[in-house]
């Protein structure tokens, strides 16, 4: 047995963790820029508290999801006022900016001698600015992976900055950061996070420990995904699906995802679609063409994973694999997951979309191998 395993360097979690920010960030260094989301007036209370600190407290502010454009400020802000540390304070996308602007403060080179796809995409050189990422909705896991998703909108695709150094100092997932996020939002991000556990499970890189992490994550995800959207104050809920998202981004680190993340980059690239409203959109499908091309590939070993999560899912010891198919189709007429019509995709985009993630760093993780006749029906059922 052979795997490599990395993650964040340290995290807390728990309810009330917030309140050990400061001390933490004192070791790293006084000049800190904190990266917030849309409404960075949200937080004014965490700014305070660390200038009463006594550190020297900048912000950078996002609109939406992170662009090439957005980091290239964000890092020249970083490096006018020299900066020896980054926070990130917000969702997803707050926390790949973050990411990708600690990282990119300390390169020889621009942003496109690092990035994947639409730039050269050579590794890193030098080590990043220390890092802290703290994550107010429960969804992509991003404070426990080692990449940054940027969306280039001229090239309608969105491309990672990726290396292990780019692994979060700290971790500080405190779930009554996520008691703000409305039902759809909590709905979208708690889908990815039981999507990512998902894909990372039956990924043909898993390993046992991701194995494990995968197990875990999907087990909070079903026991409390439709008790938080339902009612969103109910805690114990909401630090069960932060839980589950931190494991499902350790898992993807390590063993990598599938199909629904491979369709979710080109969509996300050339569509305004919030993520996870995607994947939970695509997972359905997804998932009865994997079982199909699986059942004909006579692939035993996977068959039985697939089998393993319809059990947990259903709660039956005996459920077949297909029944997974029918829980998460019901799952998310339950959460109102819109169909990928909703967000302007029609039949004149299945092809170009079908080529592009064809082609995706994730469709490689998939079990099995889906040709693109397969592709394009799973984009037709979504």
């Amino acid at each position: 047995m052979t795997f490599e395993f990395a993650t964040t360097t340290r995290i807390l979690f728990g309810c009330g963790q917030m309140s050990q920010l400061a001390k933490n960030t004192l070791p790293f260094g006084n000049q800190v820029l904190v990266v917030l989301g849309k409404n960075p007036s949200r937080h004014d209370s965490v700014l305070q508290s660390l200038r009463q600190s006594g550190l020297t407290v900048g912000t950078f502010s996002i609109a939406g999801e992170p662009t090439i454009d957005d980091i290239i400020q964000g890092t020249d802000l970083a490096k006018k006022s020299a900066i020896q540390i980054v926070i990130g304070l917000g969702g997803g996308s707050v926390i790949d900016a973050g990411k990708a602007i600690s990282a990119m403060s300390r390169q020889p080179e621009d942003l496109w001698h690092y990035i994947e796809i639409v730039g050269k995409g050579h590794p890193l050189t030098a080590t990043p600015l220390p890092y802290i990422a703290i994550p107010t909705t429960a969804g992509t896991g991003a404070e426990v992976t080692r990449n940054a998703v940027l969306s280039s909108p001229e090239h309608g695709v969105k491309a990672s900055l990726r290396h292990a150094s780019m692994l979060p100092r700290l971790a500080i997932i405190d779930p009554e950061l996520t008691l703000h996020c409305p039902p759809d939002i909590t709905a979208a991000s708690g889908m990815d996070a039981f999507v990512q556990c998902l894909e990372a499970y039956v990924s043909c890189r898993a390993n046992p420990l991701t194995d494990a992490l995968c197990l875990s994550g999907i087990e909070h995800s079903v026991r409390s995904l439709e008790k938080v959207v339902f009612d969103g104050s109910d805690l114990k809920a909401r630090a069960d699906i932060a839980y589950a998202a931190m494991l499902s981004g350790m898992a993807l680190a390590n063993a990598g995802l599938g199909a629904v993340h491979g369709f979710a980059a080109p969509i996300g690239g050339a569509f305004h679609a919030p993520h996870g409203a995607i994947c939970a959109a695509l997972i359905a499908p997804v998932w009865a063409a994997n079982l199909e091309a699986i059942r004909k590939r006579g692939n035993s070993d996977a068959m039985n994973r697939f089998k393993t999560v319809a059990r947990l899912m259903t709660g039956e010891p005996t459920a077949s694999a297909l029944t997974g198919v029918s829980y998460l189709t019901e799952l998310t007429r339950k959460l109102s997951i819109p169909s990928l019509q909703h967000w302007g995709i029609q039949e004149c985009h299945l092809d170009d979309i079908v080529s592009k993630a064809a082609a995706s760093s994730s469709m490689k993780g998939n079990p099995v191998p889906l040709d693109k006749t397969t592709l394009r029906n799973i984009l037709a059922a979504s």
